[in-house]
């Protein structure tokens, strides 16, 4: 069982432009760790990120270039997380950047939804969006969005030209991946 996962960049007009990285995650791993390549041949890994802890609801998750060097950092911010799910985002340049679910409803709407016996099981795509800004000014950093359709597809914007993109990409491949969305 392996999620995976295409990093496509946009063309001017807005449709879909060249893949940047192919990731595959294995599930069920006791320290999470996602591979980025620069092809599906998986013969040149070009980034990574990986948790600091096993198995942990405040796993910490940091980002790593082709060499290892490390970019920015991401984790789950638990207790904020119960109703509406919180993110906490770093990256170089002092950048400190929070994201969060946009519509708390959708997000209470998902956690009722896996609760009901039964009703539970069943697959529904519920829509969501998460909208990072940065904790010093405000401004607003990334956003990841889920586009309908039967397959999981997500529109991410970075605003924030301090974001580096691998940063990004890793931060969006984790709000589907560790998510279980």
């Amino acid at each position: 069982m392996v999620n995976r996962y295409q990093v496509l960049g946009a063309n001017p007009d807005g449709s879909e432009g060249p893949l940047l990285a192919f990731a595959q995650q294995k599930r069920m791993k006791i320290k999470e760790e996602v591979r980025f390549f620069a092809d599906e041949s998986m013969t040149r890994q070009v980034f990574s990120f990986r948790a600091r802890q096993r198995l942990d609801v405040h796993a910490e998750h940091d980002v790593y270039d082709e060499h290892g060097r490390p970019l920015g950092y991401f984790k789950k911010q638990f207790g904020k997380s119960l109703l509406r799910s919180t993110w906490e985002l770093q990256g170089p340049g002092g950048l400190h950047a929070v994201g969060q679910e946009r519509r708390p409803g959708i997000a209470i709407l998902r956690r009722v939804w896996d609760l009901i016996p039964y009703l539970g099981d069943i697959w529904v795509p519920f829509v969501f969006h998460f909208d990072f800004y940065d904790q010093q000014t405000g401004n607003h950093v990334m956003t990841s969005e889920r586009i309908k359709s039967l397959r999981d597809r997500y529109l991410i914007t970075v605003s924030d030209p301090r974001l580096d993109f691998r940063v990004a990409a890793s931060m969006a491949v984790a709000l589907d991946a560790l998510q279980s969305r």
